[in-house]
């Protein structure tokens, strides 16, 4: 607050639309958690507002009575002592009145009415302070309450702040209708529960044709030596999606999905080379030049990477509305890590042919191509990191919702399409025109590719749980209360303070900047504490045994898709999935079982590449070029006898098999009593479970038995 007193009008006007109603505009601010509740106006409501205070870590609040005819008063500012906002109360007399208790920077704020009607708004951590963990459960009470008792005030209440559906209820809209990943979806839970004898058997079938294909794999290159490479570079390529989606923390998408996706982009090298043929053709280039091998062949494949997340939108729109910003970047590096296995698995096949080497390392292995002879190298990244990088600013464009942010997009892709550009020249023995070298190098010339994937990934999973926490009206809470209180406190108590001293007469843009500057540690301390308490919460399913560790898998991205899809409705209607009562019924099941309750609450790049053409040279083989990979499949296809060739088509159905089936969470578990009595009955069980792509579940199941009794401590009630 200013050095000079505040009147009371001054505050009302900011914070609120009468005396006893919350302004809508100032809720939308920053996406305010908002909960009514009916409480007596006693010193337990007192002691909840100066705890809710001290969530936010200041030191003294705004406290004024919201009626007109107080309006010329002014705010009382006091410090976080119970006593004191009391007598201040009692100081007014008598009779009840409506008064406002707010943060100095107007981020949070309660208005007490005089009826036993009190609204909060805030940050979750705000609100919690005051109407318990379960800010949903608190929602619903109020509801209920307001069903049973009827009154004019409560019910606007109950429609103003959301609690009750507008309307009369034969009017209401019943909302969007299932799209077709939910069909499919809900169909086979379906079945799951409905026909649990013959899922078991397809559990078996499915868990025992994924590890003969291993053996196919490990038993090719016995009799076709040229396949040797393909389970190292599919192993590579697993991975690399592992540590692409195990730090992409705000999820959506299973890695089932995500190696579905890496199917599709492996299948998806035949329609691109059929693509760049069929072009070079219109155009009248020779397919093996160096035109058709820059020009025409990034120009598709960046293009074509992007449609199978762009069908996301098509056949899937209502779970396209639940993605995460980090999400389109993990679709999209799916699909290029699928493309990248299937040039480089065709490229590298006879051992010892032509081409790029793939670059090694601990991190993202696999991901990057070298090429060019003596000292003369160009690297590029691989279609996984460019891919990403694309999605990933898609991402932050279209779940930010900011104008400028369109601006990320274009700047990846014109990094994406000079990388692959300067890599396919080099490759093929052309030079870059200097001017389209030195706009290369300016971006980077593809040795910071990877670090501005790490980048946006970074900047992706901020943004989401900062979206996420907005959603805290609907979404079910963790299990335990949320750790790292003191930091979240700390910051939020610099945040007030810094954004107070920002003049509010400066330019607009300055003061946007200055704004975001501070509430910055505000968003990393909320992301990371959200992190820790979910990473917490498996390790501690972890210790309960396989059953409930994928049962928190599984609630966990669900709760965050269902919290993405509530922050990005803004109000409007969405479609829940599973349905809100599901997922509540889902958070008490996983805290009744880990022992504690549910509390706690593409253009800019390819324009100026056409501008400054490349100087044309002898063309050569390899790089990242569809087409190039395909005619050299062929012709090594072609020298092959009968069997052989049967050889090799089982080392395609090997890798599509593995890649698009038995990856998911295990759903069901075989009990270790009936285990060790009827082994040889439980062996469908445990294929059922123990696919080669759920080994990776079942391996930190094991794990958890030997972990000590007091991780169980690192949650509290």
């Amino acid at each position: 607050m200013e050095d000079q007193a505040m009147l009371t009008r001054d505050l009302v006007l900011r914070v609120c639309a009468g005396p006893s109603e919350l302004d809508p505009a100032w809720i939308r601010v920053d996406g305010k958690v908002t909960t009514p509740f009916l409480v007596p106006r006693d010193r337990n409501l007192v002691r909840a507002i100066i705890g809710a205070g001290r969530a936010m870590g200041v030191d003294r609040l705004l406290v004024c009575r919201t009626r007109p005819q107080y309006s010329y008063e002014p705010v009382t500012q006091i410090p976080l002592d119970t006593d004191v906002l009391i007598d201040l109360v009692r100081g007014w007399g008598r009779e009840p009145t409506d008064f406002l208790v707010c943060v100095e920077d107007f981020s949070a704020a309660v208005l007490v009415t005089s009826t036993e009607l009190t609204v909060a708004a805030g940050p979750a951590d705000f609100v919690r302070e005051l109407v318990g963990a379960d800010i949903p459960q608190a929602r619903r009470r109020f509801g209920n309450r307001v069903r049973a008792e009827g009154g004019p005030e409560l019910q606007r209440a109950a429609q103003a702040y959301r609690c009750l559906p507008s309307g009369a209820k034969h009017t209401r809209a019943r909302g969007p209708g299932p799209d077709l990943a939910e069909r499919l979806a809900r169909g086979a839970s379906g079945i799951r529960e409905n026909a649990p004898g013959p899922v078991r058997v397809a559990r078996a079938l499915r868990g025992a044709w994924s590890w003969l294909m291993v053996a196919a794999l490990l038993a090719v290159p016995w009799f076709l030596p040229d396949l040797g490479v393909a389970l190292p570079v599919l192993l590579t390529t697993y991975v690399l999606l592992f540590q692409i989606a195990w730090v992409s923390r705000s999820r959506t998408v299973s890695f089932a999905t995500l190696l579905r996706f890496t199917a599709v982009g492996f299948v998806l090298v035949w329609p691109l080379a059929l693509a760049e043929g069929t072009l070079a053709g219109v155009l009248g280039l020779d397919p093996a030049g160096v035109y058709a091998h820059t020009y025409i062949a990034v120009t598709v494949e960046e293009l074509g990477k992007l449609a199978p997340l762009l069908l996301v939108f098509v056949f899937a729109r209502r779970r396209a509305r639940r993605l995460a910003a980090v999400d389109h970047l993990l679709l999209a590096a799916a699909t290029g890590a699928g493309l990248q296995l299937a040039e480089r698995l065709f490229v590298q096949i006879p051992p010892g042919a032509d081409g790029p080497m793939a670059t090694g390392g601990i991190l993202l292995p696999g991901s990057g191509l070298v090429a060019g002879p003596g000292e003369e190298l160009t690297v590029f990244a691989g279609h996984a990191v460019t891919s990403g990088l694309l999605g990933g600013a898609l991402g932050l464009a279209i779940v930010g919702r900011r104008g400028w942010l369109w601006a990320l997009p274009v700047l990846a892709a014109a990094v994406a399409h000079l990388d692959h550009l300067a890599f396919n020249a080099q490759v093929s023995g052309a030079a870059l025109h200097p001017a389209t070298e030195v706009v290369h190098t300016l971006l980077g010339g593809g040795s910071l590719t990877v670090g501005l994937l790490l980048l946006v990934l970074v900047c992706a999973v901020a943004t989401d749980h900062r979206l996420i926490a907005t959603a805290a009206e609907s979404t079910p809470p963790l299990p335990g209360q949320p750790p790292m209180a003191p930091l979240r406190r700390w910051t939020r108590g610099r945040s007030v303070a810094w954004r107070v001293r920002v003049p509010a007469d400066i330019a607009p843009t300055f003061r946007r900047m200055a704004l975001w500057w501070v509430e910055l540690p505000t968003v990393l301390a909320t992301t990371v504490s959200m992190i820790v308490h979910e990473l917490t919460v498996a390790l501690i399913a972890l210790c309960r045994g396989p059953a409930v560790y994928c049962d928190t898998l599984r609630f966990l991205r669900w709760r965050r898709a269902n919290a993405m899809g509530e922050a990005r409705s803004r109000g409007r209607e969405w479609r829940h999935w599973p349905s809100e009562d599901e997922l509540t019924s889902g958070a008490r099941d996983i805290a009744r079982r880990i022992g504690l309750a549910a509390t706690g609450g593409i253009t800019g790049g390819m324009a100026l590449a056409l501008v400054f053409p490349v100087a044309e040279a002898p063309s050569g083989g390899g790089g990242a070029y569809a087409l190039s990979a395909f005619a050299h499949l062929q012709r090594w296809l072609a020298g092959l006898g009968a069997a052989d060739q049967a050889w090799a088509g089982v080392a395609l159905v090997a890798v599509l098999s593995l890649l698009a089936a038995g990856n998911g969470v295990p759903h069901a578990h075989p009990r270790a009593g009936s285990f060790l009595r009827t082994p040889t009955a439980n062996t469908g069980a445990v294929l059922g479970m123990l696919a080669p792509g759920q080994v990776g579940y079942a391996v930190p199941s094991l794990l958890g038995l030997v972990l000590p009794r007091r991780v169980e401590g690192l949650l509290y009630r």
